[in-house]
Order: C-alpha cells, then sequence, then structure tokens
C-alpha cells in the first residue's frame, strides 16, 4: 500500500490554554484516497491535487490547524481513521446512514448526483424509472469503484445487470475505453472532469438520468472523523461555514468547475 504524506504549510494561531495565550497549532492529519480526480488526485511531480486537496487547505486555514495528508487505498479508508492513522477523511465521501455507525460527519461540501456513462457507439437509451432501467441494462456489465455507494446502489436497485467493482474510477474508466465492460457508474462530476473532458473519454458519453436517492447516495460530501471527536467536527463545520461566506469556497469551485458544486 503506497502511504505518501504531503505536510500543508504552517499558519500562524493563537492559542489559549489554561487561560494563558500563547502560540500554538492543533495537528490533524487528513486521509484521501489520491485516486479520484478532479477532486483529489496525484500529479506527474507526485503531488496531491483536486478540489477536495484544495478545500482541506483552506479548512485547515481557516480553523488554524497544521495539517497534513496521508494518502491511503479506499477500500481501507475509514479502517485508517479508526485506527488512528489520520484524524479526518476528505475524500468526497458521501454522508450516507450505514457510514454513520461508524464515523461521524461534517456537514456537506458539496453535493453531485450519479450518472451513467456509454460509449457513443452504443445506442441505448435508459428509462427515468428504475425498474425499468434494470430491465433495459440486463445482462451488461457495468463498472464501478468498490465499496462506494454507486456499487451499493447497483446491488440494491440493478439486480440484472452484471456489476464488475474496480479499487479505483481510474481503473473503472480505462475499461469501459477497452470495452471490457458497457457502461461506468460514478459521480457525475468525477465522471465529466475526470473522463469525459479528457481525451481517453472523448468517444464517450453520458446516459439516462440522475441518480440521487438519499438512502443510498447520502447527503452530499462530508468529512469524516471519528465517532466523538466533537471538537474536530464542529471545528471543521465553522471553518466550512467560514470559507463559504467569505468567497474562498465560490473561488476554489471556480477553479475547478463551470457550475455550483456545492448543490441543493
Amino acid at each position: 500500500m503506497r502511504k505518501l504524506v504531503f505536510a500543508l504549510a504552517a499558519v500562524a494561531a493563537l492559542g489559549l490554554v489554561g487561560g494563558a495565550a500563547h502560540a500554538e497549532m492543533k495537528k490533524v492529519r487528513i486521509g484521501t484516497e489520491g485516486a479520484y480526480p478532479p477532486f483529489n488526485y496525484i500529479d506527474q511531480a507526485g503531488k496531491l491535487q483536486g478540489f477536495d486537496i484544495e478545500i482541506a487547505k483552506a479548512l485547515c486555514a481557516a480553523a488554524k490547524f497544521d495539517c497534513e495528508f496521508v494518502v491511503q487505498d479506499w477500500d481501507g479508508i475509514i479502517p485508517g481513521l479508526i485506527a488512528k492513522k489520520y484524524d479526518a477523511i476528505v475524500a468526497s465521501m458521501s454522508i450516507t446512514a450505514k457510514r454513520k455507525e461508524v464515523v461521524d460527519f461534517t456537514d456537506k461540501y458539496y453535493n453531485t448526483p450519479a450518472k451513467f456513462v456509454k460509449a457513443k457507439s452504443l445506442k441505448l437509451e435508459i428509462p427515468d424509472d428504475v425498474a425499468a432501467a434494470d430491465k433495459k441494462l440486463a445482462g451488461m456489465r457495468v463498472g464501478v469503484q468498490r465499496a462506494t455507494i454507486h456499487e451499493n446502489y447497483l446491488r440494491a436497485k440493478f439486480p440484472d445487470v452484471e456489476i464488475v467493482p474496480y479499487a479505483t474510477q481510474d481503473e473503472a474508466n480505462l475499461d469501459l475505453s477497452n470495452g471490457r465492460v458497457d457502461l461506468v457508474m460514478a459521480d457525475s462530476v468525477a465522471l465529466s472532469e475526470g473522463f469525459l473532458k479528457t481525451p481517453a473519454g472523448k468517444d464517450f458519453e453520458f446516459v439516462g438520468p440522475d441518480y440521487n436517492d438519499p438512502k443510498y447516495h447520502g447527503d452530499g460530501a462530508g468529512i469524516a472523523v471519528r465517532k466523538g471527536d466533537d471538537e474536530l467536527r464542529l471545528a471543521l463545520n465553522k471553518a466550512i461555514a467560514e470559507i463559504r461566506a467569505n468567497g474562498t469556497y465560490k473561488k476554489i469551485n471556480d477553479k475547478w468547475f463551470d457550475f455550483d458544486v456545492y448543490g441543493k
């Protein structure tokens, strides 16, 4: 397992302990996947980039935290948090009831629907009705990142398709490009920015409706912290509200997207 640690620039902070004022910063380790463009990925220079990464840096600055990133494979990202390898997860993790059983979440910091992508050469229309869509897609191979809300949704709502799980979204997209699967399902923004708008995605397109069932897709992407870590969770909530109010969030949003990724 690869683990890379990237230190954030220190931000001066004033801490009050026992009534005495002195310069102090809370150290916070942030877990992220590093394999989910444009939200979080490792560039050719080996540095973490993406919307998640810039939001995390902005939140650390607002909360006056001394932060560092820890890269962790998606399958082990919640176990790593529980094992105290890091203190929070900023990795486009959807806030779901199932995950709330083992971790706590901040308020959302963005919310986008899921969609299918197919080859432009594939003549296919997907009905809006989910049951009808399942019958239409019966027997088709659908690629999806393993241990995600999208895999859970497919298994619950599309029992007649052949689900092909992958360790990363990039691997699923690659197999779609090579014709090993008929469709992929993932977050619409990750598919648009990380695949369709790249040279590899020029012969592919969205198909069918948006999927945003709160039971499976949750209430948007939030930051996961360990159960009971209310001090960190509340500090991050305050920082989210601050960067939303002072224009920092919009500046980061506009760098990565041409629409409001925060959602409704």
